[in-house]
C-alpha cells in the first residue's frame, strides 16, 4: 500500500491507485476542517486504510491549528474511540 498523500487542491487525503484511490474528503471553513466523507474501494478494504486517512487528516488539522467538524460518520466514530483527538473538536 502506498503512503498517504495530501491532495490540498482537491480537498482530500488519498492513498492507493491515483485513478481510484481510497480518500477522505474535507472542506476548510474559517479555521475549521469539516471532514465529510471517507471512502475505501473494495480492493483496499480490511487494511486499516480509513483509519490511516483519518489519522493523517487529524494530524494535519492539529499541526495547522484547525478545529475539526466530523460530519463523516466514520471519522466521528474514529474520534469518539480515541480521546487523544477530542481537543480538535469544536
Amino acid at each position: 500500500m502506498s503512503e498517504i498523500r495530501h491532495n490540498a487542491a482537491a480537498g482530500r487525503f488519498e492513498a492507493g491507485d491515483e485513478a481510484n484511490p481510497a480518500h477522505l474528503d474535507y472542506r476548510l471553513e474559517e479555521g475549521r476542517l469539516q471532514i465529510f466523507h471517507t471512502e475505501v474501494p473494495g480492493a483496499y478494504q480490511g487494511q486499516g486504510l480509513a483509519g490511516k486517512l483519518a489519522s493523517a487528516a487529524l494530524g494535519w488539522a492539529r499541526e495547522s491549528g484547525l478545529k475539526v467538524i466530523p460530519t463523516c460518520s466514520y471519522v466521528a466514530g474514529f474520534i469518539a474511540k480515541r480521546p487523544e483527538y477530542s481537543d480538535l473538536l469544536l
